[in-house]
């Protein structure tokens, strides 16, 4: 145990076989032991006690839009990477739209990591995009270290990323599964998406997203995987009667799994007021009884993950028109406590916050460094008191534009500490080291 540089200890630290009291032991940025509560710390290491504060590894976080370049009066890599550290999250990966230019060619990418680079506050990487005319570039952004591919069945929002149509979803997926590469995919059939204009009412913009839309786009998915021997991922499942596609998928052997978020288990249709679009997402939240429905898929292992789609937006363009108004709810600060809140009250532990948010995440992505306090893994922890309460502050939160449909909640869970690779990174909403994030490609 020589050359210890941090003990990290607490009476709950939350591994991979379970929460009990530990000291983690880390060396040169990654863990080299989780040994006993009272084991004797090594000469010249830093011992780090926080009493009764939970120990958790940094939560993964794979489904962010940062916008970064080109959009960056939406969000940043600064000030995205700095909510994602105040919530707890040490690694995110970087969805390949809503920035100018999109993550759809190397060159792309390059210009995404050259705006990223030293400032970013977590690790991150990126998601590249598949669209109608960059089949042949798949496999190049594969080598060059995206960790997979996203596309859209239905419009983006943007024009610079289109939708794949079916013909061409089948042979980008194809492409993909040719290298080994992962699909993930924004779920809504455009057949199944009604052509009328919601205003401010919320129930008419329900309407205008319905469940069919995502549970006919799962159906296809599932043939395409089944066929193709692909591996495909749903993105932000909110129609729960889908569970039972990917339920019996997974039992066929198809490569596929799905995730959901924090806005889908914890809010519901009948609490949004009209007009209040910062609800406003797609798919959308939906009715009380469809969340008790994930919240079950989710404990039966059907949903292997939840990640925050933090899709933020500048002020003006959450209008009050449903129509019109930019859709995506800004959570990367929140999303543990929005989750452990509703968690605790069901009767889940804090072990299973952990595998959804930070193992599995990160076996989704290949991060085989990522998403467990064990021997070998990067020294990522979120140090939280998860019986501490607070209310949501907007002017509190760290994402560029303060707009959050949690605001006035009463929350469990307050991140005390942040660490990345046995780095302070970020301690009571403050950020002592400065940018320490590294840029993480899939084959490094």
């Amino acid at each position: 145990m020589g050359d210890i540089d941090l003990v990290l200890r607490s009476s709950r630290v939350v591994t991979p076989d379970g929460t009990r009291p530990a000291s983690v032991a880390v060396r040169g940025g990654r863990i080299a032991a989780v040994l006993p509560y009272g084991s004797v710390i090594p000469a010249g290491a830093r011992l780090e006690d926080v009493g009764d504060h939970a120990v958790l590894p940094g939560l993964v976080d794979t489904h962010v839009h940062v916008n970064d370049p080109g959009r960056t009066e939406w969000e940043g890599f600064r000030t995205a990477t700095r909510a994602a550290a105040a919530g707890g999250v040490t690694t995110l990966i970087d969805m390949p739209l809503n920035s100018l230019p999109p993550t759809t060619t190397v060159d792309h990418l390059r210009t995404k990591q050259s705006a990223a680079r030293a400032r970013t506050h977590v690790d991150t990487g990126f998601w590249g995009g598949a669209v109608p005319d960059n089949t042949p570039s798949l496999r190049a952004l594969h080598d060059a270290g995206v960790f997979g591919f996203k596309c859209f069945l239905s419009p983006s929002g943007v024009e610079e990323f289109p939708e794949l149509g079916p013909d061409r979803l089948a042979r980008s997926m194809a492409e993909i599964a040719g290298f080994g590469g992962l699909l993930i995919v924004h779920a809504e059939d455009p057949r199944h998406l009604p052509a009328q204009r919601p205003g401010p009412k919320y129930a008419d913009f329900l309407a205008s997203r319905p469940r069919d839309a995502e549970n006919r786009a799962v159906e296809r998915l599932i043939a395409l995987a089944r066929r193709l021997d692909a591996r495909v991922h749903i993105l932000h499942l909110s129609s729960a009667d889908a569970l039972p596609l990917i339920a019996a998928a997974k039992g066929d052997g198809v490569r596929i799994s799905a995730e959901t978020c924090p806005h889908f288990l914890t809010l519901t249709a009948e609490e949004v007021p009209d007009g209040a679009t910062e609800f406003k997402c797609c798919p959308p939240i939906r009715e009380a009884a469809n969340r008790e429905a994930l919240w079950a898929g989710l404990a039966d292992g059907t949903i292997d993950c939840v990640v925050s789609d933090h899709s933020p937006c500048t002020t003006e363009l959450k209008t009050a028109d449903f129509a019109s108004a930019w859709g995506g709810i800004s959570s990367l600060q929140l999303g543990l406590p929005v989750i452990w809140t509703e968690a605790r009250r069901r009767g889940h532990t804090l072990d299973d916050v952990v595998r959804w948010m930070s193992a599995a995440p990160a076996r989704l992505a290949g991060l085989d460094r990522k998403g467990a306090i064990e021997a070998g893994r990067d020294a990522d922890f979120a140090v939280l008191a998860p019986d501490a309460a607070f209310t949501v502050d907007p002017a509190r939160l760290h994402h560029r534009n303060r707009v959050t449909a949690y605001a006035g909640r009463t929350l469990h869970g307050v991140v005390r500490t942040t660490w990345l690779r046995g780095r302070l990174v970020m301690a009571d909403g403050t950020f002592p080291a400065g940018p320490a994030g590294r840029l993480l490609e899939r084959n490094n």
